[in-house]
């Protein structure tokens, strides 16, 4: 069995609504790993931010997160997290939960979501779970914007950010990437809307899917 049937026989969380995305509640995601191999790399911290009626609100959501793996000195000059923080940190079974109950009947949003989506997703499978499909891609808006190159390469969130002038808030940390990821979101709807046509949530999940540059299936 292939993963994409593996896939179709786990439950997603409920969907919300189309709706403006004015009116939408979104839940903006960033994970910190001990690396980019996923098949063999963890999630050692989980960051929520949240835009409600579109503003950035003080709800958010962090927790550190206790890897079964080494956490490397390449990943720890990335996120900085040592492993002498994550000593009495929960493991990732105890953290998801909350992290569902915090973010779930929210539209989910990342930069580059391939990671988001890959880490959790491998996680959740555990739980019988996965994300709701499809995530906003502040990534592929960029580029729908034309306000990223075109290519393989994912434009880098605290760049993007600088170029647009925009704040800029502690970067590779996981709250700190989900807050940058909230006002990147805010800033490229008003563009998108500027076009002249009313913008919806799926409007922002169709661009997701089809300026992505990895594979939506995780």
């Amino acid at each position: 069995m292939g993963l994409a049937d593996r896939l179709r026989g786990l439950r997603s969380w409920p969907t919300p609504a189309d709706a403006d995305w004015r009116a939408a509640r979104f839940c903006v995601v960033d994970v910190e790993t001990t690396g980019l191999d996923l098949a063999a790399d963890e999630i050692v911290s989980i960051g929520v931010a949240t835009v409600d009626a579109a503003r950035v609100t003080p709800r958010t959501f962090y927790q550190l997160v206790m890897p079964e793996t080494q956490v490397t000195d390449q990943s720890v000059r990335v996120h900085e997290i040592v492993p002498g923080e994550l000593a009495g940190a929960p493991a990732l079974e105890e953290v998801l939960p909350r992290f569902k109950a915090f973010a779930s009947g929210s539209v989910l949003v990342a930069h580059a979501a391939w990671v988001e989506r890959a880490f959790l997703n491998r996680s959740l499978r555990s739980f019988g779970e996965r994300l709701p499909e499809p995530i906003v891609d502040t990534a592929a808006l960029a580029r729908e914007l034309d306000l990223a190159p075109d290519s393989d390469r994912e434009p880098s969130l605290e760049g993007l950010a600088r170029v647009l002038e925009m704040p800029v808030h502690p970067p590779h940390h996981a709250l700190g990437d989900a807050l940058t990821t909230a006002g990147l979101l805010l800033l490229m709807c008003s563009r998108l809307e500027q076009r002249g046509r009313r913008l919806r949530v799926s409007d922002l999940q169709r661009v997701s899917v089809r300026r992505s540059r990895r594979p939506v299936r995780g």
